[in-house]
């Protein structure tokens, strides 16, 4: 569904926000949960994420740090701030507003 695809694209920083708000995570276990969450049906492109793990850096509304998985291997975690969790509540409702009207708009009933 490229259509949905699109509109939830138009939410990757509120998406990103949302799971970082569970818990510091690193960028392929944060799409892996995107696409189960949506049930295979929305996955973000690496460059989409990488380019918005650094748009929301340069904000303040990430942190980067280096972890390491059980494995050895070294992975670039990323931690929401307070400002990104402010960030993250306002898009929220943002989408909520959003939400609302768009059903109120797509009511075919009269």
């Amino acid at each position: 569904m490229s259509i949905a695809g699109d509109l939830i694209r138009g939410h990757t920083d509120a998406i990103i926000l949302a799971r970082l708000l569970r818990s510091d995570s690193y960028g392929y276990e944060i799409n892996k949960m995107i696409s189960n969450l949506s049930s295979g049906r929305f996955e973000l492109k690496e460059a989409t994420l990488y380019t918005a793990f650094k748009r929301l850096e340069e904000a303040g509304f990430i942190a980067s740090y280096w972890g390491s998985s059980g494995a050895g291997a070294r992975r670039r975690y990323y931690a929401i701030t307070p400002a990104g969790k402010e960030a993250c509540h306002q898009l929220m409702l943002e989408w909520k507003e959003t939400k609302e009207i768009m059903d109120q708009l797509l009511i075919t009933e009269e």
